[in-house]
């Protein structure tokens, strides 16, 4: 919306023999002046409506539901977090919101990249919400299925992969004869891209339901889930600033995505309203973000790595969601085939709790492996 306005300002000064020059406000042209712009306004449109939003959220009765466990040898996680109940979730609309207030103000709105992020964001919020709404009305922590969970968050990963498989887009590899999204970026090796056809659709597909369901297990202690969303979401967002870039990716052998800047601002945006959710969501927590938050971001996480061609190195940047994830999975398969348990809990993050690690120790050493994991992410590019 700037921009538009940037646009419409500059021919009536040059009709004054201004020549175009719009002044002071020409540095808004730049994607590291308005990725900032947006990192900053969603941070403040957090802080502003946060306390606003949870009171509204108690007053609607939107608390957090505490599973309990009757079921032998099962553990019951409202014995460990029973005094969370009835804390204010959904708190993903406050993210949502200052995300997309962000985006539209400091965002190129004519960017087909950025509207692919602002629709993936919306629809996998949306598909977050009916789950919340499904849990608090009917008071049942399932919410919807895990098929129906399932379903959704494939047909928008089939629907974004078929966008850039069959769309014409300006994606420019190292090697000149190849361009377009249906290619594999392989970390580590230089100009090898094996090209994938419509097996782009289904890498599409398994990004967006793996990182929206990831995230969404990460969420299980206060801020755990939004800390580590920010170190990947920063990783991505400088790797989309690389890639904007025809010097750095040159240089750097990655893809070059023209009109990749935008991608970063978003990144911006998706950074400050984070920092602010952050505030009301740090220990103890007086907002949970519930699946509203954690499959809108696990969705705009994957959707930025597919359209910077990032996909197999979102694995480990954003390698605390892959691990908790990964307990989940060895933990079904360990007890279905053997009866026995790996973990005392899963995800991990329980597990810790149960071997007697206080909740902010966890937290606080799980963001700083996260943290060290987007450094060595960013750094592997060097590798290249």
């Amino acid at each position: 919306m700037l921009l538009l306005l940037l646009d419409f300002l500059r021919p009536l000064l040059s009709g004054q023999g201004a020549s175009g020059d719009i002044g002071p406000l020409r540095v808004f042209q730049y994607i590291s002046v308005r990725a900032a712009g947006a990192l900053a306004l969603a941070f403040g449109i957090s802080l502003i409506l946060g306390p606003r939003v949870i009171r509204k959220l108690s007053a609607i009765g939107a608390g957090q539901i505490v599973r309990k466990t009757t079921r032998a040898g099962a553990i019951s996680l409202h014995a460990m977090h029973g005094a969370k109940e009835g804390t204010p979730t959904m708190g993903g609309l406050l993210i949502l919101f200052s995300l997309w207030v962000s985006v539209l103000i400091f965002g190129r709105l004519n960017s087909p990249l950025l509207l692919i992020l602002m629709g993936v964001s919306l629809a996998f919020g949306i598909l977050g919400a009916w789950d919340d709404y499904a849990t608090i009305v009917k008071k049942n922590h399932l919410g919807l299925s895990p098929r129906g969970k399932l379903f959704w968050q494939s047909l928008f990963g089939l629907g974004l992969g078929l966008i850039l498989w069959r769309g014409d887009w300006s994606v420019y590899y190292e090697q000149r004869d190849q361009a377009g999204y249906a290619y594999l970026l392989i970390p580590f090796l230089k100009n090898l891209y094996p090209a994938l056809g419509f097996g782009f659709v289904i890498l599409a597909i398994v990004v967006m339901t793996c990182t929206s369901n990831a995230v969404n297990l990460t969420d299980g202690l206060d801020g755990l889930a939004i800390g580590t969303t920010l170190a990947t979401a920063t990783a991505l967002s400088v790797m989309a600033y690389l890639a904007s870039r025809t010097d750095y990716s040159s240089y750097l052998f990655i893809p070059y995505i023209p009109g990749g800047g935008e991608i970063v601002v978003f990144g911006g945006a998706l950074i400050g309203a984070s920092l602010g959710f952050l505030w009301f969501n740090s220990h103890p927590a007086e907002i949970f973000m519930g699946d509203t938050g954690s499959m809108m971001l696990g969705g705009a996480l994957g959707a930025m790595a597919l359209l910077i061609k990032q996909e197999l190195l979102l694995v480990l940047v954003g390698g605390i969601f892959v691990i908790e994830a990964l307990s989940v999975i060895a933990q079904v398969l360990s007890y279905k085939i053997t009866g026995k348990r790996i973990f005392k809990m899963s995800p991990l993050h329980h597990h810790y709790e149960k071997l007697g690690i206080h909740e902010s120790k966890i937290i606080i050493r799980f963001w700083t492996v996260s943290v060290l994991l987007a450094l060595v992410g960013l750094a592997t590019l060097k590798l290249r």
